[in-house]
This record gives structure tokens, sequence and C-alpha cells, in this order.
């Protein structure tokens, strides 16, 4: 994910004009403009505007796709993640819970309403279905609906649902058509001690995967880029190739 917002400060010059005419010292412009910096900084979040969301995203293109559709499986794809799971990455991003250079870089300037405008922008979209390898995907919708209970590991649906759509209340994410090599490779990470953060939320992923094979990581993770909900359809099933 590739964020950038430049934010610019105004400064109160005309107050500091009339103060130097009438003699006396500008120092109190400062005092004066900080209430107003407090109240801005205090300013509720609103819920996400994907409008201006829309112009905030251009930078996030070049990796993530301007519809949120990355072309390149490095970068995960965007399109209908829910907002909430984005904000929390942007936030985990921004305070180095979740480690990652370019990201830190383009997380840093960005305020918490920022975050949830882009959120609603991507998850405005939707994304494009993948494909999984047909020789993995029993396997891997073994796992993804049933789990493992002698293993200790749950089903993938309990938290990202039947169709792989995630759970916006959550903050689970959206797995259905996400890019394989990037599941393969967070999950990989996660299963040798990587962690995004030190709360309940963030340890159960790597709970979970610290218990998978690498034969469970690859066939799960072929089997959640070709989920999607079948037109017309209840159940969602996945495209094998």
């Amino acid at each position: 994910m590739s964020f950038r917002r430049t934010v610019a400060f105004a400064a109160t010059l005309a107050f500091g004009a009339a103060a130097a005419a009438q003699g006396t010292a500008p120092a109190p412009a400062a005092t004066a403009a900080a209430p107003a910096a407090a109240e801005t900084a205090a300013a509720p979040v609103k819920p996400g505007d994907a409008a201006a969301g829309q112009g905030k995203a251009a930078v996030c293109g070049a990796c993530h796709g301007l519809d949120g559709n990355s072309a390149d499986a490095q970068y995960p794809k965007l399109a209908g993640q829910n907002e909430q799971y984005i904000v929390r990455q942007l936030n985990n991003f921004k305070s180095s819970a979740r480690q990652n250079p370019i990201m830190l870089g383009m997380a840093s300037p960005l305020s918490e309403q920022d975050m949830h405008d882009l959120g609603a922008y991507f998850a405005s979209k939707s994304p494009l279905p993948g494909v999984a390898d047909d020789k993995l995907v029993k396997a891997g919708e073994k796992l993804y609906r049933q789990g493992d209970a002698a293993r200790g590991i749950p089903a993938c649906m309990a938290c990202h649902g039947p169709d792989g759509r995630g759970n916006p209340g959550a903050a689970y994410p959206q797995l259905a058509g996400q890019w394989a090599d990037y599941v393969q490779r967070t999950l990989k990470a996660w299963h040798d001690g990587t962690a995004w953060g030190s709360d309940d939320h963030a340890q159960i992923m790597p709970t979970i995967a610290k218990r998978l094979t690498d034969a469970d990581i690859a066939a799960v993770s072929t089997y959640v880029e070709g989920l999607h909900a079948a037109e017309g359809a209840a159940p969602a099933t996945a495209a094998a190739r």
C-alpha cells in the first residue's frame, strides 16, 4: 500500500502585521493560534468519504492499481477491502508495528481522516477474481471451511466469511481474490514469528500460522485467490486453473 499526503499549515501573518503596526510584539499571534490548532487537531473523525479518498489514493495506484487491483502479485489488492482493516493497517505502518520502510513513509503524513477516506475509496471498488491451482484446491478448501481441530487450526471462514469477504466490524480482512503469492508470504512471515503489533487482535494470525505446514500455507493461499461468490449462487466457489 502506498499513500502520501502533503499537509500545509497556514500562518497568521495578518495578525502579526497588525500587531507590528500597533507597536506590539507578534508573540500573541502564536497564543491566539494555539486554541484554533488544538480545536482542529481534536476534530472528530468522520466516516470515510470515498470521493475524498479517490484524490488521496492517486499515489497508491503505482503499486496497488488505480482501482485497487494491483497487477503485480507482490502488492496486495485493495479493491473491496473493508475500511476498518485498511485504517488499522495504515496505523500499524505509521507506528511501525508493521514493518515496511516504503509504507512507513507513505503512512506517516496521513491523518486518521485521510486513512478513513482512503479505506472508504478502496472499499467501494470491486476486486478482480483470481484463479486457484486445481491441484491444491481440495486441500485449501478443507482448511478454509473446516480447519483442523486436531491441530488447533480454526476454519478460516469463521472470521473471513464463507465467501472470503471478511468482517468489517471486527476488522478482519477480505481474502477473496487476493494474490496467492502475497497471502503465502504473509502466512510464512507470521509462521516464522512476525507480528503486526502486540495487542490481542495482532496475535490471532501468528498463533494460527505457527500451526500450519508449508503445504497448508500453499494450499489455503491459492484457494483464497480463486475464491469468489458464484453468480446467482449462495455458496462461494474457488475458480481453478
